[in-house]
């Protein structure tokens, strides 16, 4: 079992004004961070600890306050942050800690399809983020593109396939699934929005009053539906929760293709830091999209 040190513990109390903890408890389940549910007299936190020597935390906590700004706190809830703190290096970040519950997921639904409609009404001119920051482990190159198709292939997919193994998938197959990418986006024209970016079923959920919960963003300006595409590349997600996000967002024509491109991006990640079945998986993906 991990342990929190003392000289973190201090740090935390004399950040937060509070007394030594109640409790501190480890919390199972991430393979990035470590993490603990924290208690003191009046409130619980939930705190994550960084030791990898990149500023994921430091990304989270930016990710999670921007998406905050476009939410309607009805339907769907994100963490707030408490504090952030980089010690030696070290990183914590402490948020809210919310109760979650199995209700039905019709506020997860249309809670998302808000955040989404929000964002892309506040008029935004450019896709991408303006830091650098990361997808599970791996970078998330940062930069502004006015064309979504240049965001998607130079942003995403293009700095994927330079990673990938050179046995995978030679040059000439990965120009022609670039040069198919930009055929079946070119008459697509995506809503712009502040995308959570990584959201599968491990992120998401419902809290104790039936809202909606998403957490551990990826965020950057995006089609909305990149979103809808991942809660789909794993599953988890629920009828009710598409029925209510498309009442917001009707499906567009292309839909279906547009699912298995988006999803090629999180495909080629998983195959880059963990290679295995994922790297069978890109090569199933690469011959769908040519075969569009």
């Amino acid at each position: 079992m991990q342990k929190l040190s003392p000289l973190e513990i201090n740090e935390i109390c004399e950040e937060l004004g509070e007394t030594y903890p109640k409790s501190i408890e480890e919390v199972h389940g991430g393979d990035i961070h470590s993490a603990w549910q924290i208690e003191f007299s009046n409130k619980k936190l939930f705190l994550k600890r960084n030791t990898r020597n990149k500023k994921f935390l430091e990304f989270e906590k930016y990710c999670l306050q921007n998406l905050r700004n476009y939410i309607n706190q009805e339907n769907l809830v994100i963490p707030e942050v408490i504090a952030y703190k980089n010690i030696k290096n070290l990183e914590i970040l402490l948020i809210e800690w919310i109760e979650m519950k199995n209700f039905d997921q019709k506020n997860l639904g249309k809670g998302l399809g808000e955040m989404h409609l929000k964002s892309a009404e506040s008029n935004p001119k450019m896709f991408g983020l303006q830091i650098e920051g990361f997808i599970g482990t791996t970078n998330q190159k940062k930069g502004w593109e006015e064309n979504w198709i240049d965001c998607f292939l130079n942003l995403r997919i293009i700095p994927q396939l330079s990673k990938l193994k050179s046995k995978i998938l030679d040059k000439e197959t990965k120009n022609k699934v670039i040069e198919k990418i930009k055929l079946e986006l070119l008459s697509h024209k995506p809503i712009n929005s502040l995308v959570h970016g990584d959201l599968w079923s491990g992120n998401a959920g419902m809290d104790k009053s039936g809202k909606g919960v998403i957490f551990d963003p990826a965020s950057w300006w995006a089609d909305n539906e990149v979103d809808i595409a991942m809660t789909k590349l794993f599953g988890g997600f629920r009828r009710e929760f598409y029925e209510e996000y498309h009442r917001i967002f009707p499906i567009k024509k292309g839909f279906e293709q547009r699912i298995i491109i988006y999803n090629f991006y999180h495909i080629l990640n998983h195959a880059n830091m963990f290679g295995g079945t994922y790297l069978k998986q890109v090569k199933d993906y690469v011959k769908a999209i040519l075969n569009m």
